[in-house]
């Protein structure tokens, strides 16, 4: 990596308050987050280092360990589509929407070759207008509507900017064509012309440790799995699990984690019943063997990407030359963060591990500095009170490097 990636890494050189306040309104300074680095990656038989945002404990450490078990049967193998957008156009005020509709499509080759001229840029790189949709819905609050989408691949942009100018562009000739009148128009964060999936198989030999065999562990992931697939309310959690890793990276690499996690929910619920993004089975090996997709609409060149320092020294550290690659590094983030979780909800529980990455967080709030911090952490991890009064208790006493005194646990 450069000197400057480095320094930008390290916040000697991040992003500055002056380069903040070109980025958002009324900057009055910038916020920090841990930066940690994903170990072990292999993504299409390329070794990669994954940089993390993420504030929250035993995330990084949990991709960092599933991706070394996920080695033994050869890493990750992702694949992403095109990187295709769709700008979304509400059509009022319609005499006759089918009517409209039909002339929408009559006039399709026209309305691509518009769009075109728009971003000759976009165009210019192999991207541009791909299709045009029109759909009636017929049931909303205000009466029918005809909605047209435009579907535009954006390269290795994320394509807001471009999308939303077409379809600004655009409404004056649906007006035309249709006699109605253009309402809304605004890009989707549902981006299911953009996916990115991944997929790993990992040997049962692999995944016993301790008492567990590799069978039992296997086993119990697929049934911890296949509650999320039954039920809303695990699954809420199970996917969140997976944003845990996404979201680190995209926010990394200064991409748009809002429009990935709102797309994310929605594609879950795409079948109208919201359920698991990731799927997990027995291979024929008798490994486990596991899947994740999810839309996935990144930037390798425009917006915060480029902006902020930090984010194109991540972009360096992975050594990606697009945005597809980037979301296929991303997805198998997120498939490995998913196993991380399934696999300690399946054997020892999430807290086990996860607590005591947390009990040095309570005590830092606590006041705890320095070595303090891991003896404290320590004595509340080892009395089972992992807890800021706990804490204030530990630095106020006489030494918070004494052993765990004999009470009931909590």
């Amino acid at each position: 990596m450069t000197l400057e990636a480095l320094a930008a890494l390290s916040g000697a050189a991040g992003l500055t308050p002056g380069q903040a306040d070109h980025m958002v309104e009324n900057a009055v300074g910038v916020f920090g987050l841990p930066l940690g680095v994903a170990m072990n990656f292999v993504v299409n038989g390329r070794e990669v280092l994954v940089p993390m945002a993420i504030e929250e404990p035993s995330v990084v450490a949990g991709a960092s360990f599933m991706a070394k078990l996920a080695r033994a049967g050869g890493g990750f193998q992702a694949t992403s589509s095109e990187p295709q957008m769709i700008a979304q156009l509400q059509v009022l005020d319609l005499k006759d929407p089918d009517e409209a509709r039909r002339r929408v499509l009559d006039h399709q080759a026209e309305i691509l070759a518009e769009v075109d001229q728009v971003d000759p840029v976009i165009a210019g790189l192999g991207g541009g207008a791909r299709d045009l949709e029109a759909r009636v819905l017929r049931e909303t609050a205000i009466g029918p509507m005809l909605i047209v989408h435009l579907i535009v691949d954006v390269r290795d942009a994320m394509g807001a900017n471009a999308v939303n100018t077409a379809a600004e562009r655009l409404a004056p000739r649906l007006e035309q064509l249709t006699g109605g009148r253009v309402h809304l128009r605004i890009l989707s964060n549902l981006a299911d012309r953009r996916l990115a999936s991944a997929r790993c198989r990992i040997p049962v030999s692999t995944l016993a440790f301790g008492d567990y065999s590799g069978e039992r562990v296997r086993d119990g992931i697929i049934e911890a799995w296949a509650f999320a697939e039954a039920d809303p309310y695990r699954a809420a959690t199970h996917n969140k699990g997976i944003l845990n890793g996404v979201d680190a990276v995209v926010i990394a690499t200064g991409n748009d984690w809002r429009a990935i996690e709102a797309g994310a929910h929605a594609y879950a619920a795409r079948s109208g019943r919201y359920t698991s993004l990731s799927r997990w089975s027995t291979g024929s090996d008798g490994g486990l063997e596991g899947e994740l997709e999810m839309p996935m609409a990144l930037s390798t060149v425009g917006g915060a990407t480029r902006v902020h320092p930090a984010a194109r020294a991540a972009l360096e550290l992975m050594g990606v030359r697009s945005a597809r690659e980037l979301a296929e590094v991303i997805v198998s983030v997120g498939l490995a963060q998913n196993l991380a979780a399934l696999r300690a909800l399946a054997t020892e529980g999430i807290q086990r591990g996860h607590m005591g990455l947390h009990a040095r967080q309570v005590a830092i709030a606590a006041g705890a500095t320095g070595e303090m911090v891991e003896r404290v952490a320590q004595r509340m991890v080892e009395e089972g009170l992992v807890r800021i009064d706990r804490a204030r208790e530990l630095l106020e006493g006489p030494s918070a490097a004494a052993g765990p005194r004999s009470e009931t646990k909590a």
